[in-house]
């Protein structure tokens, strides 16, 4: 089975052409959804596309259809950034390629297991929300990996990219996870603040600040690049810290901070850690983070191998020397679409 395999994030389309169930990649990588298609080298019987928001109605990877496209464009609400544009994807691979199933594989279903006192928020459940997380499909593949590698049964993942967050899992199921209702929630990110009193919402409303506002605020103007005032790229900041920037400095610092915060309070979850593993743009390449964010954890038996830790590589590998392994593993979530679309298809 020939399987193309589209991930539409906040400003980017990946995608990855494989062969099942050899899991052969085979080139294929595009920008757009049309080149994805022209540089197919073989009959595309299957697509595979990333939704980041499933809501409570998909907790699996799932064949769409007409409701399933409509309720994924429903669910727009709670993710802006991120549904409406797997939905428009959706729409023209459907368009272009009739009668060739789609799955949509939803980032919010690996979180299907935390338990009610991690999914729960303290408010009246006729409001009808509750905590979903996100980046479940990163979270799949690197929890996979480090089983492979017998890292323990206690994990914790940080996907630290211009989206970021943290996962605890234990014998392989989601425990708890920073990301909520919507991908805002938790970390501190490129542009959006992560954990804010939502008393500050109020206070701002008051002030006259309309609901538009509010929401660019918070998707494209908070984080990194609201506190530095001037970028949401670690890379860049990294450099304008190194030159004395003290709004730079304290972006960085504040990431790592808010890091660190939730991985040591997650071992209170699952009683203690095994592995940290760091994955995405941020945790797979700069070295500089993960020391700053392992030096907060070094009570837990954190400790950095240095040189591992520096060292240019994007492969996979352990880059720690205390009790506690620390990890670097390069997550493929294209890898993890195209074996979930298989599964679902193969298995029918």
């Amino acid at each position: 089975m020939n399987i193309l395999v589209l991930n539409p994030g906040s400003s980017s389309l990946k995608s990855g052409y494989f062969r099942f169930p050899e899991e052969l990649a085979m080139p294929g990588t595009a920008k757009t959804v049309a080149e994805a298609l022209a540089n197919a080298t073989s009959p595309i019987d299957a697509i595979g596309v990333r939704v980041v928001h499933g809501g409570s109605r998909f907790e699996s990877p799932t064949v769409v259809d007409d409701d399933v496209l409509a309720e994924i464009r429903n669910l727009a609400e709670l993710a802006p950034l991120h549904n409406p544009l797997a939905a428009g994807v959706i729409d023209e691979v459907r368009g272009a390629l009739r009668g060739v199933p789609i799955v949509a594989v939803f980032d919010t279903a690996f979180h299907r297991t935390l338990p009610p006192v991690a999914f729960t928020y303290a408010v009246p459940p006729e409001l009808g929300v509750r905590r979903y997380g996100f980046h479940g499909i990163s979270y799949s593949y690197v929890s996979k990996r480090l089983h492979a590698l017998n890292a323990g049964s206690r994990l914790m993942i940080a996907h630290l990219g211009n989206g970021a967050s943290v996962c605890a899992i234990r014998d392989g199921r989601s425990v708890d996870t920073s990301m909520g209702f919507t991908p805002m929630e938790g970390l501190v990110m490129g542009t959006r603040a992560g954990d804010l009193d939502p008393g500050v919402i109020l206070y701002l409303l008051r002030k006259g600040r309309t609901e538009a506002d509010l929401d660019d605020l918070l998707n494209h103007r908070c984080g990194l690049r609201g506190v530095s005032e001037t970028s949401g790229d670690v890379r860049e900041l990294e450099s304008a810290a190194a030159a004395g920037d003290a709004r730079a400095s304290l972006a960085l610092d504040l990431f790592a901070y808010r890091a660190a915060g939730y991985i040591a309070s997650y071992c209170a979850v699952i009683d203690g850690v095994d592995a940290i593993a760091f994955t995405a743009g941020i945790g797979e390449h700069s070295a500089s983070m993960r020391k700053r964010i392992c030096d907060r954890l070094a009570f837990l038996g954190v400790a950095l191998d240095e040189a591992a830790n520096e060292a240019a590589s994007k492969e996979e590998r352990r880059i720690s020397s205390g009790s506690v392994d620390v990890w670097v593993i390069p997550t493929n979530e294209e890898l993890e679409i195209a074996r979930a679309t298989y599964e679902v298809l193969h298995s029918g």
